[in-house]
């Protein structure tokens, strides 16, 4: 991501809508129509303003312990129609929980929790968040 480990520092991400602005570009490069967007850890600062502003063109949304889930409201992830599966490891008892405790408020919401997994539950336990994410894509219309 623009701004993130080794990349440079990109200005047109600094703001909210410069991010939900650059994922909106990103999918249309790549012509997806109604993806899925998976997101882990920091790329919720992308993906939640993304989920709130532009959810309706997504066909389902899973947040893996993101940040950024407490700089929104109640009120605001209710008005998200997306469905959404909240995934975390349970190990990871500290940003897991956060972003559970935020999310929960998103009406089409289901909850995953991988065992034995940390925050990083998707390179932890493979087998069990790829099996838990496909259930859940092939719930999707």
């Amino acid at each position: 991501m623009p701004g993130y480990g080794d990349s440079p520092p990109a200005e047109m991400v600094s703001s909210v809508q410069g991010r939900v602005a650059f994922l909106d570009h990103v999918l249309q490069e790549l012509g997806m129509q109604r993806p899925v967007l998976v997101s882990p850890s920091m790329s919720g600062r992308f993906a939640l303003p993304f989920l709130l502003a532009q959810g309706d063109q997504l066909a389902g949304f899973v947040p893996i312990a993101p940040v950024g889930t407490k700089d929104y409201t109640a009120e605001q992830y209710q008005q998200v129609q997306t469905p959404t599966l909240i995934l975390y490891g349970d190990r990871d008892t500290r940003l897991g929980l956060q972003a559970l405790q935020n999310l929960r408020h998103l009406p089409r919401h289901q909850v995953a929790m991988v065992p034995d997994a940390g925050h990083a539950c998707y390179l932890e336990k493979t087998e069990d968040f790829h099996r838990t994410l496909l259930g859940f894509l092939r719930q999707l219309k």
